[in-house]
């Protein structure tokens, strides 16, 4: 029986389209050039990171963050930055009974960002930054699995990356559900991994009740 939910947060809940456009705002590139770039990076297998390194040798992520913030330009995202399924998502599978949680690799601002949204609305929201742990480190999942009142069989992580989440979780014993969006999961949907290891395969957060109460033997 899967009886927990615990989701990724960027290309998962949220839609990072507009925060990533500010970035190359903040770099003084053009958005679709910036875009190009992050996919090519992403393509070639690399860390999205090294985005920012082609267009600034020696960029320092966390440093730019604190110079956006004191420029009152902070990393932001809102309900309008939330993919139109989460809320209704999240409504259906707490009314089928399961314990939801939020758990991904984000700042201590886009934690507290994440509580302003969601507190109401789930069990638990924890973060890289809360854990001092980033995944795809098995210590982030180790994380996972210890506040979850339930054994790591039990759990289904929800994410939009073979590599950051899907295989991380699957070692760590969890299900997995593998969801396509963003430029990660549109990358990597045709790979052997994104066809193998994921438990489930949903092309949006609403495919989800109807597939755990088959799962779980609640819906023939």
């Amino acid at each position: 029986m899967i009886r927990a939910v615990v989701f990724d947060v960027g290309e998962c809940l949220v839609d990072e389209t507009r925060e990533y456009g500010t970035w190359a705002d903040w770099l003084g590139v053009p958005r679709h050039t910036f875009h190009a770039m992050f996919g090519a990076v992403i393509a070639q297998g690399r860390d999205y990171r090294e985005t920012f390194q082609e267009f600034r040798p020696g960029f320092d992520l966390y440093a730019e963050r604190e110079k956006r913030a004191a420029a009152g330009k902070p990393e932001w995202f809102g309900e309008g930055d939330l993919y139109a399924d989460v809320r209704p998502a999240l409504r259906q599978l707490r009314a089928d009974g399961l314990w939801l949680g939020i758990a991904g690799n984000q700042t201590v601002r886009a934690g507290g960002i994440l509580r302003e949204l969601f507190s109401s609305n789930v069990d638990l929201i924890g973060t890289s930054d809360d854990w001092g742990a980033s995944k795809p480190d098995p210590d982030f999942f180790k994380r996972v699995a210890a506040v979850v009142p339930f054994e790591a069989g039990e759990i289904l992580y929800v994410g939009d990356r073979c590599d950051n989440d899907i295989r991380p979780a699957g070692q760590a014993g969890m299900h997995t559900a593998l969801v396509r969006r963003g430029p990660w999961a549109h990358i990597q949907w045709k790979s052997a991994e994104a066809k193998n290891l994921p438990t489930l395969r949903v092309e949006g957060l609403l495919e989800l009740p109807p597939a755990l109460r088959r799962l779980n033997g609640v819906e023939a």
